[in-house]
């Protein structure tokens, strides 16, 4: 199992972001594409013939953090 810090999830591009990223999987592919080569990598290892990335929220709409003071 991969561990990953908040500090992993922001790299140097987003450390002075104001929100928590942790968790936003999408943005990893920027910050830590190591991690990601290393998934693809283990699921070819363990046989697989495709590989698909998942990027639904990696989108513009997606990224955006709600906060109070907005209204939908």
């Amino acid at each position: 199992m991969i561990r990953l810090t908040e500090e992993d999830f922001r790299g140097d591009r987003y450390k002075n972001h104001p929100d928590e990223l942790r968790g936003n999987n999408d943005l990893l592919v920027i910050t830590r594409p190591d991690v990601i080569a290393d998934i693809h990598n283990d699921f070819l290892a363990a046989g697989a013939d495709i590989l698909e990335t998942n990027t639904f929220n990696g989108t513009r709409t997606s990224q955006v953090i709600p906060t109070s003071c907005c209204i939908w």
